[in-house]
């Protein structure tokens, strides 16, 4: 599956990866069905020379060969892959803009604040921190797990209200969709939105979500993690 898209790689994002410059980038987004990677290979795939292949068999696709040309272009790449689930690669190119300021101006006016409480469910550390003081810095309470077994005692243990799941998609042993699942079972006003480094029409190409879910694609900007939130939340208000 083959996607692009406009993207805001923001400050944030550019602070935690030194070789990315914040701004608007064209996304290009290559998805299969593929047997995907464990960590200890998504750590070496850009490696000149580094393959999984033995001997006599080849020497891989040349990602080492692909990343260069991509930063010499002035952009950047970004891999999302589990065991059994595919991979996602993202190319990000510079975007050339001329008519969408007022565009990009009025989506900077969306303050994303709140009061409600979030459970934050995220395996990867980094991604977790940025999330968890994105929110906090936004006036939310964040409960944060990094499993669903994690987020399903918290819940059991925590009294208060909890206003929304915020999951990744793809997790070790409990997928997003499972846990949402089950907390809407016992809490049945909670909203949920999920969170992927697929693309969305992947993620629901291959079966994992179903379409029309509320959804936002990593690398995560900080607006639209604010204005999804804010958005998903204020919808359960006026259904109330």
């Amino acid at each position: 599956m083959i996607e692009t898209a406009n993207v805001e790689l923001d400050a944030e994002y550019a602070r935690q990866h030194i070789d990315v410059a914040a701004g608007a980038y064209v996304m290009l987004a290559v998805t299969d069905d593929g047997a995907g990677m464990d960590r200890h290979v998504r750590e070496r795939v850009f490696e000149p020379f580094f393959t999984t292949k033995g001997v006599g068999q080849g020497t891989g696709l040349g990602l080492a060969t692909v990343f260069g040309v991509v930063k010499q272009s002035g952009g950047h790449i970004w891999l999302a892959s589990e065991p059994g689930r595919g991979t996602t690669f993202k190319v990000y190119f510079p975007r050339s803009f001329e008519a969408d300021e007022a565009e990009e101006a009025e989506a900077r006016e969306v303050s994303g604040r709140g009061t409600e409480t979030i459970l934050l469910v995220e395996d990867e550390p980094g991604v977790r921190a940025f999330a968890r003081r994105a929110l906090e810095r936004a006036g939310y309470a964040v409960l944060e797990a990094e499993n669903g077994a994690e987020a399903l005692a918290i819940v059991e243990g925590h009294r208060g209200e909890i206003d929304l799941l915020l999951t990744d998609v793809v997790m070790p042993r409990m997928s997003g969709k499972v846990l949402a699942q089950r907390l809407l079972a016992r809490r049945p006003g909670l909203r949920v939105v999920y969170m992927s480094g697929h693309t969305e029409d992947a993620i629901v190409d291959h079966g994992v979500l179903d379409g029309g879910t509320d959804f936002i694609a990593k690398p995560i900007a900080l607006e639209t993690l604010l204005a999804r939130v804010r958005a998903v939340l204020d919808q359960g208000r006026d259904e109330r």
